[in-house]
C-alpha cells in the first residue's frame, strides 16, 4: 500500500529540496535581512525598543490570530513592555495569559543560545496553557505534557462526512520520533552547508507534521521558527513577525501544509512558499522603519520652527499614515477637524507650515487644496 502520509514513507524524516530552484528567493531572503539589520542599526535606541516591541507583539497577536483565537492586544503589550523595561502605555492589566505569552516570545528570542530540549518544550507548552484560564481547563488539555492516544486529526467539514487534512504520526513512538527533531534541530545550528533560513523552514514543517501536543501546537511549531530565525542572525533583537505574514496568506499557509504533509520527502514547495512569505515580513518590517527613520529625519530638521501644538498633532498623524492617516493629503477642513480649531485658524496654521517647508501643496487647487508632508531633501518621498 502506498504511504498516505509523509511521515509513512520509509525515508522519513529524510527531507530534500531542490536547490537551484530555492536559490534566488534566498538570496532575496539574505540580501532583504542585512538591509533591514542595517536599517535597525541606524535607529536610535531608544527607537529600536519600541520597535522591536511592535514586532514581537505582531508576533504574538498574528500567531494566536492564525488559530482563530483573538488576543487582548493591551494586556500582551503591557507584558512586553514591563519585560523590555520599556514605560508602561495606559496601565494596561495583564493577565496570566498575556503574561505567558510574553515569557515564550522572548525565551525563544532572547535565549536562543539555549538548547531546545524536551523539557523547555514542556515549559513553553504550560506558558501557553496557564492553569487558571478556565477556558483551557474546561477542554481538558494535557497541559505540558505530549498527546494521549487517540489519533490526533486535523478535519473539517460535516460530522458524519468529515474531511481529514491531516494525521499526525501515532501516539506510540512519538517521544523517539520528538527526540530525533531535538537532536536534528541542535545538531543543524553548525551544519556546513545547510541555510539558517532553510533550517528554519524544515524545523517549522517536521515539527508541525509531528503535532506532539493535545494543543498549541502551531503557536509552539512558530515560536521554534522564530527561535531558528533568531539563531540564524545571531541576534536576539528582531523587527520582523513572520506570523503577520503566514495570517495574511492564512489559507495558502494551510493549503501548502495539506499537500505536503500527503506528498514525498521532497518538500521544495514548502520551503518556497516558507521563503517567499518570509521575505514578505522583512520588506513589511523595512518599510515601518523607513518610516520612523523619516518622522526622525522630519522632526530633526524642524526643532527649530516653533510649532503650536495642534500643529504638531497635525504633523504626526500625516507621518504616521496608515489607516488614522490621511494618503491623499489634508484639507483645510480636516485639519480645522483633527486639531479642533476654527476655519480661519486652520487656514492660518496651513499657511505657516507651508511656509515653514513642513507642507507642501498637491497640485489641483479651489478648496479642494490638500498639503502634504514635505520631507527634508529626500527625493524617494
Amino acid at each position: 500500500m502506498a504511504p498516505h502520509w509523509i511521515w509513512q514513507q520509509p525515508d522519513w524524516p529524510n527531507f530534500q529540496w531542490q536547490a537551484e530552484r530555492l536559490a534566488p528567493l534566498l538570496r532575496d531572503c539574505v540580501q532583504a535581512q542585512g538591509r533591514l539589520m542595517g536599517m535597525a542599526s541606524s535607529v536610535g535606541s531608544s527607537l529600536s525598543a519600541q520597535n522591536e516591541l511592535d514586532a514581537l507583539l505582531q508576533n504574538i497577536v498574528t500567531s494566536s490570530a492564525i488559530e482563530g483565537e483573538q488576543l487582548n492586544v493591551g494586556s500582551v503589550r503591557s507584558s512586553l513592555a514591563r519585560r523590555l523595561g520599556l514605560d508602561l502605555v495606559d496601565g494596561d492589566k495583564v493577565s496570566q495569559r498575556s503574561e505567558g505569552l510574553a515569557q515564550l516570545m522572548l525565551d525563544a528570542t532572547r535565549h536562543f543560545a539555549e538548547p531546545l530540549t524536551l523539557v523547555r518544550l514542556l515549559d513553553w507548552h504550560k506558558w501557553l496553557f496557564p492553569e487558571q484560564d478556565t477556558d483551557f481547563a474546561a477542554r481538558s488539555i494535557r497541559v505540558g505534557a505530549l498527546r494521549g492516544d487517540e489519533p490526533m486529526q486535523v478535519v473539517s467539514g460535516r460530522l458524519d462526512r468529515p474531511t481529514v487534512h491531516f494525521e499526525a504520526p501515532p501516539r506510540l513512538g512519538l517521544e523517539r520520533q520528538l527526540d530525533t527533531f531535538l537532536t536534528w534541530f541542535e545538531a543543524s545550528r553548525n551544519q556546513v552547508g545547510l541555510d539558517p533560513l532553510l533550517r528554519a523552514g524544515v524545523a517549522h514543517f517536521w515539527f508541525v507534521t509531528l503535532h506532539p501536543f493535545d494543543d498549541g501546537n502551531g503557536r509552539l511549531t512558530r515560536t521554534i521558527t522564530d527561535l531558528a530565525l533568531a539563531q540564524g542572525e545571531v541576534q536576539a533583537i528582531r523587527f520582523y513577525a513572520m506570523s503577520a505574514s503566514i495570517l495574511d496568506d492564512r489559507s495558502g499557509y494551510y493549503r501548502v501544509l495539506e499537500t505536503s504533509q500527503k506528498a514525498t520527502l521532497d518538500i521544495t514547495e514548502w520551503l518556497e512558499w516558507f521563503l517567499q512569505t518570509l521575505l514578505r515580513s522583512l520588506q513589511q518590517a523595512m518599510t515601518r522603519i523607513e518610516s520612523v527613520l523619516g518622522k526622525a529625519r522630519f522632526w530633526q530638521a524642524h526643532r527649530e520652527s516653533e510649532l503650536s501644538a495642534e500643529q504638531s498633532k497635525v504633523l504626526n498623524r500625516l507621518l504616521d499614515g496608515g489607516e488614522r492617516g490621511f494618503d491623499n493629503g489634508i484639507s483645510a477642513a480636516q485639519y480645522q477637524a483633527v486639531a479642533k480649531v476654527s476655519k480661519a485658524t486652520a487656514t492660518r496654521h496651513l499657511a505657516e507650515l507651508l511656509e515653514k517647508g513642513c507642507l507642501k501643496r498637491l497640485p489641483g487647487g479651489g478648496r479642494s487644496t490638500r498639503y502634504q508632508i514635505s520631507y527634508p531633501d529626500d527625493s524617494t518621498h
